[in-house]
């Protein structure tokens, strides 16, 4: 499989330097060329198989070309130690529970099969030549994170021989628990705290992907969902979600899926499954008050804006790196206008926004009716399904992270005392390190030239 930029104007890359690079010289997102569709007779026995058996025939679909299939077998197996149940909340609406892994937290598949993979590669021998320049002994993560994401990517590549991590967060801007979660497990894994936003953390790592001098240092790559590897996967949870609901009885032509959406990762990789022939009638992009991509849907115009600091902080995104796939992968690779392929995406996708205040009363609601703890970020799943189901659609909204993971702000909302998962809590009783980093890119650079 050979994979080409958003950008159009950098080489066609193979997996290895799509995982390996993360973004294309030209500064866009990595894209297949191919997006395989999936064999009836699969789609057929889907509600009859296994989460890990669903998840093997989607990732030999994306990754078949690239990856030796045993090898593919073993790493999606390791990769999925844990179920995603579908859980209903009421007559028409389903959480999809995605905070059973590592860190309770959606982002933990696709952090571990990206440091599988990128392991794989090391050992094929291949990853740490720079894709033909210079020879590195490591391959140096980058990743920005506004919450979730920077703990399940230390934690999925925490010991891996011959990668280091650097998670960069905003100073200030992520819960307690998540910064735990990455600032408390040192060996290959050091957290930078930086005082901006997140949008100012995810531009020191693509920065640091264009110099030259930094690229010539050292072997840089991201995890955040800009790279392939860390989205693609997050795909096999749809595929799971809806198979559960066809063996209730459910028909796939009345599923809709709710996705809160920030980066835009994860919802593209439900899409990325829609365009496989995964069976869903349409989508919803929830947002919290950073509404850049609901405003698109609105007006087809995309009007990236700084980013406004909320209670649902993981979606805290003002301009969405994969928004550049969403479009691309809609206008055919930019063969339709920009008029044609708005209208493409608004016939599949829908959009919802909504302020603190209206996630707040929908927590309470949601408890109150249902006994269900919704966090602030299933909250806006939660509530765009409320406001938009139609009569016969089934709904599924992602419960992307553990209510424990935002305790305060869930206690303090409902006036209940959230348990704290073991797992949870055993980070909390780690020590802090964190480097601090203004957002000034000079001296982030200054700061990996020293390593």
């Amino acid at each position: 499989m050979q994979y080409y930029s958003t950008n159009g104007k950098a080489p066609l890359a193979d997996l290895n330097k799509a995982v390996v690079k993360g973004l294309a010289e030209d500064r866009g997102l990595y894209m297949p060329e191919v997006i395989h569709k999936l064999p009836k007779a699969f789609l057929d026995d889907m509600p009859k198989m296994r989460f890990q058996d669903i998840a093997f025939n989607v990732a030999s679909a994306f990754f078949g070309d690239d990856v030796d299939l045993d090898a593919l077998q073993d790493l999606v197996y390791d990769t999925l130690q844990f179920d995603c149940p579908v859980v209903k909340v009421k007559d028409n609406i389903y959480s999809l529970e995605l905070f059973h892994g590592p860190t309770l937290a959606f982002k933990d598949v696709g952090a571990r099969f990206m440091a599988r993979l990128l392991q794989y590669f090391l050992r094929q021998g291949s990853s740490v030549c720079g894709c033909g320049t210079a020879i590195y002994s490591t391959v140096n993560v980058l990743v920005a994170t506004s919450g979730d994401t920077g703990s399940a990517v230390a934690n999925g590549f925490l010991g891996v021989e011959g990668i280091h991590v650097y998670v960069l967060y905003p100073k200030g801007k992520v819960s307690p628990i998540q910064e735990c979660q990455f600032t408390t497990l040192g060996k290959n894994i050091t957290a930078i705290e930086v005082d901006g936003v997140f949008d100012d953390c995810q531009a020191l790592v693509k920065s640091a992907f264009m110099d030259e001098e930094l690229n010539k240092h050292m072997m840089l790559t991201s995890a955040n969902s800009i790279n392939v590897a860390r989205f693609l996967p997050q795909a096999f949870y749809y595929f799971n979600a809806v198979a559960q609901l066809i063996a209730q009885g459910h028909k796939p032509e009345d599923i809709v899926i709710c996705v809160p959406s920030g980066n835009f990762g994860n919802i593209c990789a439900a899409l990325f499954g829609h365009q496989m022939g995964m069976p869903v009638k349409r989508f919803i992009a929830a947002n919290n008050a950073n509404d850049i991509f609901y405003n698109y849907l609105q007006t087809g115009q995309y009007n990236p804006k700084p980013s406004k600091q909320t209670l649902a902080n993981a979606m805290d995104v003002g301009d969405p790196s994969n928004f550049a796939r969403i479009i691309n992968l809609y206008s055919q690779n930019g063969k339709l206008s920009p008029e044609e392929t708005h209208k493409v995406i608004t016939s599949l996708i829908s959009g919802a926004t909504y302020s603190d205040e209206q996630i707040k009363e929908t927590m309470r609601k949601c408890y109150k009716e249902t006994g269900y703890i919704l966090d602030p970020h299933g909250a806006c799943g939660y509530q765009a399904l409320e406001d938009s189901l139609q009569p016969g659609e089934i709904g599924i909204f992602c419960e992307t992270a553990h209510p424990a993971k935002f305790k305060e702000k869930v206690d303090d909302i409902l006036g209940i005392d959230v348990e704290i998962p073991e797992r949870l809590a055993a980070f909390m009783k780690g020590e802090k390190q964190s480097v601090p980093m203004t957002k000034n890119f000079e001296d982030f650079k200054k700061f990996l030239l020293a390593r």
